[in-house]
């Protein structure tokens, strides 16, 4: 529906049914009515509803829409559609366009095929979508798209929306407790904030086309390294190809069309890697936009001849690919509750909020790594510019020091000063309070924290879930503590000493690469390690997790060990493909493709012998050739071997371990053996594109 001949502030939002939209569209009485409704100050009613769907039915037909969709995120990660048309049939042969506010409200996707965790029996089907006046209606594809929750019969969280919106309702509920401790009441609400990063590779579709790999797995199972990669940091911001930059126009028009403020665009680090960015929104909206966002990055490229690989490590040996979570909260009347301001010292407010949050961490380190527990992450946390499994906070050294200093009783002078860089014809401007750690999983970034584990294929939802509970819980626990002061300063300060003192062990301002920190962090601090995605994901099941969701109304236990079996499914499930592919390409193409290399070899090495030329040259690599073919060969059989054995485990926690220590780790040392023989093997007897082909030529 995009017209690329709008201007840009045209363009904003023109297939968004918004509230400006929405202002002209519904009459005065029903627009005020539904606001009430997103605001959370009112219950919907079926006669708004079918107010609100005869004109959004209306607006959508005016834009070229014949059907509407109730769009929802089920547990595969991704999103989910059913299409019905606004045809009506009136009974002589001629029909209307009907859209009932009953449609609105309500639609019945089968629910049987979507992963349940053993919620849902498969003959038990019913599944229900809720339209979220939250989050705008808007036209893709000449279809109105109706974000919904989703959710069972018997009424268990089916989706990531849902938890979603229970959160930001359980952190809000704190936030506000707090706020009137301080003497604030007017504030109302309190809305998680995100902005997520997104970082993608774009290949030509023609190589991609010719790796097995890519096509089934998403990542190459295979890939020598090529003779440049990364090393000359020359790609990081670098000029943007012409090919890459008409792509990145597309897509931001595209964006902007649906309401997307996509804001940032660059090359990183890694060769054929780029980032886009937005502007902060709700978390609800932050993740359907990025959803959204991810859906048109892999369409538009399409069109351009390319494919977009947002798998978090496609290539070994370069950078992966991470979705940073820019977290805060705001209140909605527009106060970040983040923002130091000139004088963080003096602003206890913020360093009430700052210190719940440390505490969260601590306490619920083990959540946030489940959060970002994927097969995928696994390849990615830990190397180049991921930070580590280990989940610690990066304050930066003023708050470091304002953080001592409230447990030492002593005063702290501000050293936010100016840049002055001697150069008088360029402006001076005043420094951050912290300088930036991109190896801190979750760093405080001046007003907002950016969780940087999150890979970058990852609904973001789960983190954020996990941050507004976690967070939710530490509020609710020095509300509940402060609101039976009798002084409320004195309280305050021995609430804060106290906290930080148990929960300063998170704090790590240095480098999270070093291998020091992991003994330091482990050993001295007592911080949890998960290094897999298996190690982490069972502690999702862990009692005091279960009480914390419980307790904040954000997951039911029954949801919590339904969704910690849906992870491991999934872990399985994609090293089990993985396995399949490597197996595949190893016996199908690598091998044969040897065996033609050695054939020639040997060939040239008989002529040359019957000639009495020497034939070391051939000889040697023939017989090198020979030796890694075989011990390929052997691999493979070694790898069918250990597919067969996981798929006999029944029990999925045993079965994901066999998967990872067993599965992975085969098709690792098989991958090095292949890799080996690429270097080794003619280029024009390879089977298919190499990193060269792929990292170097869009």
């Amino acid at each position: 529906m995009t017209d690329n001949r709008l201007l840009m502030p045209e363009l904003f939002g023109s297939d968004v049914f918004s509230e400006a939209v929405m202002k002209t569209k519904l009459p005065k009485a029903t627009f005020k009515e539904l606001m009430k409704v997103i605001h959370g100050d009112a219950e919907l009613t079926l006669p708004v509803a079918e107010v609100v769907a005869s004109a959004m039915k209306d607006w959508a037909v005016e834009k070229g829409a014949t059907h509407y969709a109730h769009w929802f995120q089920p547990m595969t990660g991704i999103t989910a559609e059913k299409h019905d048309s606004f045809i009506s049939p009136v009974g002589d042969g001629t029909a209307i366009m009907e859209f009932s506010g009953k449609e609105l409200i309500k639609g019945e996707p089968d629910a049987s095929s979507f992963p349940s965790g053993g919620l849902r029996a498969t003959f038990e089907a019913r599944g229900y979508t809720a339209w979220d006046p939250t989050s705008y209606a808007f036209i893709k594809d000449n279809a109105l798209y109706i974000p919904t929750a989703f959710f069972s019969y018997s009424g268990e969280a089916l989706d990531k929306k849902t938890p979603l919106l229970r959160s930001m309702e359980a952190v809000s509920k704190q936030t506000v407790r707090i706020l009137r401790l301080f003497g604030n009441n007017d504030v109302n609400a309190a809305i998680a904030t995100v902005g997520a990063e997104q970082e993608y590779f774009l290949v030509d579709k023609k190589s991609y086309d010719k790796r097995k790999d890519l096509i089934f797995t998403g990542r190459t199972l295979f890939g020598a390294a090529p003779v440049k990669g990364q090393e000359l940091e020359d790609h990081y911001f670098g000029t943007i190809k012409q090919r890459v930059g008409k792509y990145m126009e597309d897509l931001d028009r595209h964006l902007w069309a649906l309401g997307v403020a996509s804001k940032t665009k660059h090359n990183e680090a890694a060769p054929a890697q780029h980032e886009c960015a937005p502007i902060f929104e709700s978390a609800n909206l932050a993740a359907d936009h990025n959803q959204l966002t991810m859906e048109i990055m892999k369409k538009v490229a399409l069109e351009h001849g390319m494919v977009c690989l947002l798998h978090e490590k496609p290539f070994q040996g370069v950078n992966g690919s991470g979705k940073h979570d820019n977290w805060s909260l705001t209140t909605d009347d527009g106060h970040n509750l983040l923002n130091p301001g000139k004088s963080p010292m003096e602003n206890a407010q913020f360093l009430t909020f700052l210190v719940a949050i440390i505490k969260a961490v601590d306490e619920y380190a083990d959540l946030l790594r489940v959060s970002v527990s994927t097969a995928g992450n696994d390849h990615r946390l830990g190397g180049n510019e991921a930070p580590p499994a280990i989940i610690s906070i990066f304050l930066g050294d003023e708050l470091t020091e304002i953080i001592d200093a409230i447990v030492e009783n002593t005063d702290v002078q501000s050293k936010r000063s100016q840049f002055d860089i001697g150069i008088s014809n360029l402006p001076k401007f005043p420094k951050d309070t912290t300088d930036r750690n991109r190896t801190s999983p979750f760093a405080f970034t001046g007003n907002k924290f950016e969780f940087r584990s999150v890979g970058s294929s990852l609904n973001i939802s789960d983190p954020n879930i996990v941050l507004n509970t976690i967070v939710a819980e530490a509020l609710d626990e020095f509300a509940t503590e402060l609101e039976k002061a009798e002084d409320f300063t004195s309280a305050l300060h021995e609430l804060l000493v106290r906290t930080i003192k148990k929960h300063k062990r998170v704090i790590f301002n240095g480098n999270g690469y070093d291998d020091a920190w992991v003994k330091e962090a482990t050993e001295v601090r007592g911080l949890p390690c998960y290094p897999s995605a298996v190690d982490a994901i069972p502690h999702f099941c862990d009692e005091k997790n279960i009480k914390l969701f419980v307790k904040h109304k954000v997951f039911t236990e029954v949801e919590i060990k339904s969704r910690t079996e849906i992870q491991l499914e999934n872990y399985c499930k994609i090293i089990n493909i993985e396995a399949l592919t490597t197996v595949e390409m190893a016996s199908k193409e690598i091998l044969p493709a040897v065996m033609e290399y050695e054939k020639t070899l040997c060939e040239t090495l008989l002529a040359k012998k019957s000639a009495g030329i020497g034939y070391n040259v051939e000889s040697n690599l023939a017989s090198s050739i020979s030796v890694l073919a075989e011990d390929l060969n052997n691999k493979i059989y070694e790898l069918e071997a250990v597919i067969i054995k996981a798929h006999g485990i029944t029990d999925i926690f045993e079965a994901s371990r066999c998967y990872h220590d067993e599965v992975f780790a085969t098709m690792q040392s098989l991958r090095a053996i292949a890799d080996q023989l690429e270097t080794m093997v003619a280029e024009k007897y390879w089977p298919f594109p190499t990193y060269e082909d792929l990292l170097f030529n869009v």
